[in-house]
């Protein structure tokens, strides 16, 4: 789910007092003040902050926050209020200049480097997801169309998924990213599909296959490069921002050429509304390394050639409310987590989950399910909402 939420010229030297002074004016612009008394406005408890902002901005920005420097009560509210009002391209440090440097000379997702954010963030602890998430433990965007809690807008993304690539009884089904089996499990008891499913977290398959025994599911720790096989239909949910652009043509040609020609395969991923080669340096560093958000455009030339897209949804608002709940939850069970998780961990968690909802709020992110077909459905193809 990843996000560049301020980036900044080099800072090179002033005083604390002068750094102060110009973010104050920059931030009057979003309507938020240093050291005021509303929810969005920031707390400065280190006067190297200034400083560090202007020289690290989004990195910076982060790392400050979890190091105790700075405390903001609705830090979703601070983040979409400085998205709202173009700061987010105002910042830009060394840092953005040498990430966007090597993601053009080198694949940083190649099948190498497949593995590490399962190691990095999908393995650190079922039980924090268990917290965290639904009943079923599904860690993407809910659809809350209809819905009032966590596990009815679970429920009824699964739902509508599935009824988009239109399920039907003995299907063979591809799970690109099956997380921790939840829609595995859902598709073959409620569609009497069988599912096969990769991931790339040695927690989530254990934690799948054991869900889901009995069922006609499988679950393998494998990178999407190495699936075999042919499939009658086929999804992907909150996995793409891993995949990177330089790969993104592999994949569309992967699910492509393991569906028949009326075969249908749902993306559903996080996009960024301008295009770029990587991703935010805080996310990549603490929360998803090796991973970055793509565009339309990207979606776009990566499809070219190689399937037809049928429909395009976008409900990004949704995983704002997401996020907001995932983090009331994360609050709640807080308590019991501490001990193993540490108050360090709980900045990072509490600024990565804000700082998104923040990002989806001021639309600078989005939340697209995208149905496509290798060949182009001969029928009219009318998808669920």
């Amino acid at each position: 789910m990843p996000i560049n939420t301020l980036r900044s010229l080099p800072w090179r030297g002033g005083h604390h007092d002068f750094c102060r002074e110009r973010l104050e004016t920059l931030l009057e612009q979003a309507g938020v003040r240093i050291d005021g008394d509303r929810p969005w406005d920031i707390r400065v408890h280190n006067p190297a902050f200034f400083r560090r902002m202007f020289a690290d901005a989004s990195l910076g920005l982060g790392e400050s926050y979890v190091d105790g420097w700075w405390d903001c009560d609705r830090i979703d509210e601070f983040i979409c209020r400085i998205i709202r009002a173009g700061l987010a391209d105002r910042f830009r440090s060394w840092r953005d200049v040498v990430a966007a440097l090597q993601a053009s000379l080198f694949n940083l997702q190649h099948a190498a480097r497949a593995f590490h954010v399962g190691q990095r963030h999908y393995d650190i602890g079922n039980d924090l997801y268990g917290c965290m998430l639904d009943r079923r433990m599904i860690y993407s965007c809910g659809y809350w169309k209809s819905a009032t809690t966590l596990d009815e807008a679970q429920e009824a993304k699964l739902d509508l998924v599935f009824r988009k690539i239109g399920l039907e009884h003995g299907m063979r089904v591809l799970d690109i990213g099956c997380g921790w089996g939840g829609a595995a499990k859902l598709a073959a008891e409620k569609y009497g599909v069988e599912v096969y499913g990769v991931t790339v977290s040695a927690e989530q398959a254990r934690y799948a296959r054991e869900i889901c025994q009995g069922l006609p599911v499988t679950i393998e720790l494998k990178d999407y490069r190495d699936i075999e096989g042919n499939f009658d239909r086929a999804y992907s949910l909150g996995m793409f921002e891993h995949v990177g652009c330089k790969n993104y043509g592999t994949y569309m040609k992967l699910v492509a050429d393991r569906l028949p020609e009326d075969g249908l395969f749902l993306l559903h991923t996080i996009g960024i509304n301008t295009s770029d080669n990587h991703g935010n340096p805080w996310v990549e560093r603490y929360i998803f390394p090796n991973s970055m958000l793509p565009s339309i455009a990207q979606i776009g030339a990566a499809a070219e050639n190689r399937m037809v897209m049928e429909d395009w949804q976008n409900f990004g608002p949704d995983y704002d409310r997401t996020l907001l709940t995932w983090h009331d939850r994360f609050e709640r069970h807080w308590p019991s987590l501490r001990p193993r998780y540490g108050d360090r961990f709980y900045r990072m968690w509490r600024f990565y989950l804000l700082s998104f909802a923040g990002a989806f709020r001021a639309r600078y992110i989005q939340l697209w399910q995208i149905v496509l077909s290798p060949k182009g459905l001969p029928q009219r193809y009318d998808a669920p909402r």
